[in-house]
């Protein structure tokens, strides 16, 4: 009884902490979206208003009117959607490869291949930069888009989702006549698919809060993406902040939207593994 008292108030204790932990990282949110729907000398007030005076949706109706917002968030949905299907398509494959099938070298060339994890992406921007323009992808979905699907992260997380499928499930593809292919693709796929969930999250939000990569290639204000078109309005010298702030909230939604859709996938993603039989 003693234990069973002592395990109750430390589950209480343990959901009030983590209750205003959770609090503490929505506060955040909650400012930003508040902070949009005030006047721009309200966001700065002190002492601040913790709930608009007055709520008003111009900050909103700007962005729209003044700022080409809706291409904005196209590019970055455009740009943050088709590079995480590639990224999946691509890593998968490459994945699969390293886990499941031997080939000479295979060990030195993901040795190798994973230690470009370690480089930063800062020190390749130029001669990046300098292979685009040469390819004539500058301001171009194109040069947007394909730097990062030829990440290693991909790779390296599905293969250790791939490394704990049984090799018994290809066996028996293969018993029943199955190619390769359809081993991969029948099989295998539908097993890693919270991995797959995990890497879509993952990778999304990557791209989509890629500033430094789409500021460079994105030169042109109808190639901006959401990131890089928000960052442009605080650089007024009178700077409006509610509509900053407006600004922000619309390059916020989408990722929320985007979690909350597959928050099982990445729940299931990061938790497999963790028990061992």
């Amino acid at each position: 009884m003693k234990n069973k008292k002592k395990r109750e108030k430390f589950d209480v204790i343990s959901n009030v902490i983590i209750i205003l932990f959770a609090l503490l990282n929505l506060f955040p949110l909650y400012w930003l979206f508040t902070s949009s729907l005030k006047n721009s000398s309200d966001v700065v007030k002190m002492p601040p208003d913790w709930w608009p005076k007055s709520i008003t949706f111009s900050n909103y109706v700007d962005v729209f009117q003044n700022q080409p917002a809706l291409r904005w968030t196209f590019n970055s949905i455009y740009v943050s959607g088709i590079s995480t299907i590639l990224v999946i398509v691509v890593g998968s494959m490459a994945a699969y490869a390293f886990s499941k099938i031997n080939f000479k070298g295979k060990n030195i060339i993901f040795i190798i291949f994973i230690s470009s994890l370690m480089i930063p992406k800062e020190i390749m921007i130029v001669p990046l930069f300098r292979i685009t323009q040469q390819f004539g992808m500058v301001n171009s979905y194109n040069g947007m888009i394909w730097p990062n699907v030829a990440g290693a992260f991909g790779v390296f997380l599905l293969k250790g989702f791939f490394d704990l499928t049984p090799n018994a499930l290809r066996e028996a593809g293969r018993i029943d006549g199955a190619n390769e292919w359809r081993i991969f693709t029948r099989i295998m796929l539908p097993i890693v698919k919270p991995g797959i969930g995990a890497l879509f999250i993952l990778n999304f939000v990557q791209v989509w809060n890629d500033y430094l990569w789409q500021l460079v290639i994105g030169q042109e204000n109808k190639m901006k993406t959401l990131m890089v078109g928000t960052a442009t309005l605080m650089q007024d010298l009178n700077p409006n902040f509610a509509y900053k702030m407006a600004g922000a909230t619309i390059a916020a939604i989408p990722m929320l939207l985007v979690f909350m859709l597959f928050q099982r996938f990445f729940t299931n993603g990061i938790t497999a593994g963790a028990v061992k039989e």
